[in-house]
């Protein structure tokens, strides 16, 4: 090894490439990235049953006959706090339609960490903990945030992998509406 120097630069360059191709092919921040991979989409959505923090149970059941949107996040997660004014503004302009439900599901967090971090920001939405991330594994979620979106009549219409926006947010929507029920 006549040049260390050199190859020490040529492995942090691999590791680099590496790393670049793993968060390219995980969904990375791009808003629009992997909204179609999901193996969900066009399936009845999972069972699943979450409590949120006012006492309510959230199920398929409570949700049905409603556009739902659920996203699955935590509080220590960037992008899970970046889209949050995203989902703010969306969650405000549909709130009042009678068809229209939206339910955060936080996993991989403790009631104390989301209690904290619903005073500092509150959500006027269901935020619901997932503590043996039972809905998360239901939905196959791979990280944080996910977002889905789940027709009136219960089918997968739109999935998000990565930080949503509104425009994203709203399209998943729209898909939802139109699967005829």
């Amino acid at each position: 090894m006549k040049h260390p120097a050199r190859w020490i630069t040529i492995a942090v360059a691999v590791v680099v490439a590496v790393i670049g191709i793993v968060l390219a092919t995980q969904g990375g921040t791009d808003p629009t990235a992997d909204t179609r991979s999901s193996p969900l989409l066009g399936k009845a959505a999972p069972q699943f049953s979450v409590r949120t923090f006012d006492g309510a149970r959230v199920t398929n059941t409570t949700l049905a006959g409603k556009a739902v949107i659920v996203n699955f996040w935590n509080t220590w997660c960037t992008p899970c706090r970046e889209e949050h004014d995203a989902l703010s503004i969306f969650y405000a302009r549909h709130a009042n339609e009678p068809d229209f439900a939206m339910v955060g599901i936080v996993r991989d967090d403790t009631a104390r960490a989301v209690g904290s971090y619903q005073k500092r920001t509150p959500d006027p939405w269901a935020i619901a903990l997932d503590p043996s991330s039972a809905a998360s594994l239901a939905f196959g979620t791979r990280g944080q945030p996910e977002t889905y979106a789940i027709s009136p009549d219960g089918l997968v219409a739109g999935a998000q992998i990565g930080p949503a926006t509104v425009e994203s947010l709203d399209r998943m929507l729209d898909a939802a509406r139109r699967i005829p029920q």
